[in-house]
């Protein structure tokens, strides 16, 4: 088989939009990481929040060797995955009025914590509230979405705002909308969604910017190692003792 010229289009297509966010998204990405690095050294909690395939970065960014050990994921349950049955249902439940704030108020989430909030379209009722009710509740709210919705659909709000209304700091993914990088003639629906690439990295970025800000005021990041390199497990259990009470997926 020689070389599939869709993958390659697709590969080019990521990197084009990795090196975007990267040259533009810069000021947003150090923001967010010192917002980051300011809780963890007052003591404060990190929460990450994504419904649907955008709680595919959140999850990425919670118990994972080389992530802060302190980053939790805010779950509303019916909207992590596509697990729920049926699968709709977590698309249904996006748009639902008045969940994330009782989510948030069963959550151990209070004034000081960071949460991050990652949509892609930022349209929907559940991550527009969730930041509102997140801001109101004292949280620094950052939020990972592509401000090119907000331009191009409508809010399914009732406020007819968006996720990047009611942030603290808001990184662009830049992904455009309908998420789809690839077409062909042959085929009537666009394909190859690029938006876990580029929010996972986004993710991993601020977590980079996040720790080297704490470096630089001699703090030692509470990040994980792996478990399959030795030592990883008694290192892990060293940094989950210390930090304990704001660690919460533990329990």
């Amino acid at each position: 088989m020689g070389e599939s010229k869709l993958a390659g289009q697709f590969f080019d297509a990521a990197i084009g939009l990795l090196e975007k966010v990267r040259n533009e998204e810069t000021a947003s990405v150090a923001a967010a990481g010192t917002a980051i690095a300011d809780t963890v050294a007052a003591g404060g909690r990190l929460f990450a929040f994504g419904a649907g395939h955008s709680s595919l970065a959140a999850q990425d960014v919670v118990y994972r060797a080389g992530g802060l050990a302190l980053m939790n994921l805010l779950a509303v349950p019916g909207t992590v995955g596509v697990d729920v049955v049926p699968a709709t249902l977590g698309s249904a439940l996006e748009r639902v009025d008045g969940l994330a704030g009782a989510v948030l108020d069963s959550s151990p989430a209070r004034s000081g914590d960071v949460l991050v909030i990652i949509s892609l379209s930022g349209r929907n009722a559940l991550p527009v509230e969730m930041a509102m009710n997140a801001r109101a509740l004292g949280l620094t709210v950052i939020g990972v979405t592509s401000l090119a919705y907000a331009t191009k659909t409508r809010s399914r709000h009732s406020s007819g705002t968006y996720l990047m209304d009611h942030c603290d700091i808001v990184l662009d993914s830049k992904i455009p909308v309908g998420d789809a990088e690839l077409s062909h003639e042959a085929v009537d629906a666009p394909f190859g969604p690029a938006s876990t690439v580029v929010t996972s990295a986004l993710m991993q970025a601020m977590t980079a910017a996040a720790v080297e800000e704490l470096v630089r005021r001699g703090i030692e990041p509470p990040l994980l190692r792996s478990g399959n390199v030795d030592g990883g497990h008694e290192w892990n259990g060293r940094v989950m003792t210390e930090y304990g009470d704001r660690i919460f997926y533990r329990h």
